[in-house]
Order: C-alpha cells, then structure tokens, then sequence
C-alpha cells in the first residue's frame, strides 16, 4: 500500500499513468507496463487512447520553452500602435483644405465690390487676355486729422485719380501702361451713373476730370473710347489704404536714382537703397517737382517702379505661406480696394502676380506714348503708336511699341 491519497506515488499520476513514461512507446517501457498489482498495463492494448494531448497545451503555439507556449502574449511586451503615414497626410491635407476655404471666403467677404461695368456705354469687343485698370485716387476715406497731415495729402473733399494703369495680362506676357492724368483724351456722351442724366456733348479735356465728373464708370468709359481695348476689370485704392498695405508687409525696399525733397508731397530721400514705410511710399508716388525729370510722366514711372516693386515683395511664399503676414496684408489691403462687382480672388491675384512678373523682368512697363504738349498743360498722345500698341494688346501679341518719354 502507499500511503499517497487517490493513488498517487512518486511514479504514478492519479490516473495510474506513469509520469515518466507517457508518450514512450511500450516497447521502452521495461516491467512498468504492468500496471497496479502486477495485471497488464492499459499501455499493452493497442486500441487504447487516453485522450490526453502528449506535450501541447490546447491554444497554444509549438516552438515556445519546453516546446510549448502556453500564454504566447505572456512574455511578449505590449505593442505600441503607431499612427500610419497615410493617416497622418490624409489629416494633414484636410486642415490646409479647411484653412484655405476659411481664408478665401474671409477675404472674398472684405472685398468692397462697389463699380458695376455693366452700366458702362458703348463698350469695345473683347480681345485676347484680361484688361485692369487700375487706379490710385486721392481719396482720404478714413484718414483722421492727424493722419492726413503726416502723410500730406491735404484735407479737399471728394476724390480725384491721383494715378491710372492699363495692365494687360495675355500669352505674350504681362504689359504695364501708365496712362497720365494730364493726358488730353476725350469724354464721350454719357449718362450719368447715379444721377440717369443724359450728357450728349463730348469734351476734350484732361483724363483725370473723367473721374471727377461721374467716377469709375466715366473713367472706364473713357479709357475703352480713347484707346478701343475693352477694360474687363477695375482696381481702385486710397491714400490710407496703400500706406496700410506697405507698412503691413514691413516696408518696400527701393533704389532711389538720386537726391529727393519735395514739401507739397512729404518726400525727403537720399540716393540709394532703403525701405520705405507706408508714410514715405506714398510721398515717393505722389511726388511730381522734384527728381522725376517730365514732371507727370516722371511720377509714372516712379508709381510703376514702385507699385511693381510692392507686388514682389507680397507675392511670396513667405508671405502668402504665413498666415502672421497674410491676414494683415489682406485685412489691409482688401478693406480699402474698391473692385468691380465681377472681380473673383483669382482675377486680383492674376493681377498682382503680372506685376510681380513686370517688376522681375518677364514683362514690359511703359507709360502710354507722347508726341509733345497739348493745351492747358496737359500731354498729347501720339496717335500712331497708341493705334499699334493697343492693336498688339487687342490681338493679345507681344507689345513692340515703345514710349520715348
């Protein structure tokens, strides 16, 4: 007898299996087959089967310790889930996705579209590319007291055109003409646009006064009657509005030819290179008595010089890629630029983008050509040339003509 409960020795489980021989064929069993009390062995009858599994564990996966693994996720350390990289670019795109369609449709809603070319009379075909005029008035909307004797604009009332562009944007590149205010042009008939008063008499007088009578609209009309190019958008800003936009981007940086002082406009520079704030911006625009040369036809120049100048400068990565500049640049510059009504964000950043090509040398400025003096002072186009050159915009063919002054 063993004195172990339930049968149990140092050979035998409780089941009367020997511990030592399970799995081993009877043959290499020796005399342990006997079995309890010497009868023969379960392991002798061929057809017996214990159903217990010989060396595996239910579950488990072969080629662990021992054989065997029993917990396989027991030894294993935690796997960190990563994020993938599609997840993170497809995460990435929706937030740039969202914050453009934010950013356009803030800036879309600044923009004061307040000139409606469609009540414009008589209009020229369309041509090749896209016409801007573009405009620069001595308005004085929103400047205080204060504001308007630091950047000497004076207190009249009303608002006249200070400077006045043709850019035309087309396959054979961008063309920027500046078209003087003294200018001797013709206004035609009109009908006015607030007023529905009919004006039967046309008048050869400067192109500025096209303005001072009936605004934008008897500006554009005039423009399309003296030079036959169709104008397809329109672009206006105010003195406050363009020294905003230059202090907003930190300054425009211009290489001053030579030596200029000039107390009606505020201009005080010395020759070379040199950043200028938004106060000293519009003194150099402005400026026409001192180191522009023709007077009028100097101060264009210096306008085109400059204004293609700010437009490298904003068109740029850093700028546009940086929401810190962008919405500065864009608060102040889309608050105080009067658009047509059809104008789209695309077709001002078509606009700026040509002059930024202007200013790097891929396209052409010039002012509109002179053939010498008319009455009252003013300047008298020079027939010929202005009939090729705008012939070349209309048929949208690189520009050839020249202007001597």
């Amino acid at each position: 007898m063993n004195d172990w409960p339930g049968g149990w020795n140092d050979s035998h489980d409780r089941y009367g299996s020997p511990r030592a021989h399970r799995g081993v064929p009877p043959q290499s069993r020796g005399g342990y087959d006997a079995g309890y009390g010497g009868q023969p062995g379960y392991y002798d009858d061929p057809g017996y089967d214990s159903g217990y599994n010989t060396g595996q564990v239910y579950g488990g996966r072969a080629g662990g310790r021992d054989g065997y693994d029993a917990y396989p996720y027991e030894d294993a350390p935690p796997r960190r889930r990563r994020p993938r990289f599609k997840t993170v670019v497809i995460s990435l795109v929706v937030i740039l996705l969202a914050w453009s369609i934010g950013t356009y449709f803030w800036a879309d809603s600044k923009l004061r579209r307040e000139v409606d070319l469609s009540i414009v009379e008589d209009r020229p075909g369309t041509g090749e590319g896209t016409n801007y005029l573009i405009v620069g008035s001595d308005s004085r909307e929103g400047l205080s007291a204060q504001e308007k004797k630091d950047l000497h604009t004076g207190s009249a009332g009303g608002k006249r055109t200070d400077s006045m562009m043709i850019l035309h944007v087309g396959s054979g590149g961008p063309t920027l003409i500046s078209l003087p205010r003294d200018s001797w042009v013709e206004i035609p008939p009109f009908t006015g646009s607030k007023s529905g008063k009919h004006y039967d008499n046309s008048q050869q007088t400067k192109l500025n006064a096209a303005y001072s009578q009936d605004g934008a609209t008897l500006l554009v009309r005039t423009v399309e009657h003296n030079t036959g190019l169709k104008i397809d958008h329109y672009a206006e800003i105010g003195f406050g509005g363009f020294a905003q936009i230059v202090d907003s981007v930190g300054g425009v940086e211009m290489n001053i030819p030579q030596d200029i002082k000039d107390k009606n406009s505020g201009a005080d520079f010395k020759k070379g290179k040199q950043v200028l704030d938004g106060k000293q911006a519009l003194s150099f625009v402005r400026n026409r008595h001192a180191g522009t040369g023709d007077s009028d036809l100097g101060r264009t120049k210096n306008q085109q010089k400059f204004l293609a100048a700010l437009a490298n400068q904003t068109a740029t990565p850093s700028t546009i890629l940086n929401p810190f500049r962008l919405y500065p640049t864009m608060g102040a510059g889309l608050d105080t630029l009067v658009v047509d009504k059809d104008m789209s964000l695309w077709s001002l950043g078509s606009m700026f983008f040509a002059m930024k090509d202007v200013n790097s040398g891929e396209g052409k400025r010039m002012n509109m050509p002179i053939s010498g003096p008319a009455p009252a002072g003013s300047l008298q186009w020079d027939k010929a040339k202005v009939k090729q050159l705008t012939e070349q915009l209309q048929n949208d063919e690189k520009v050839t003509v020249t202007s001597d002054r």
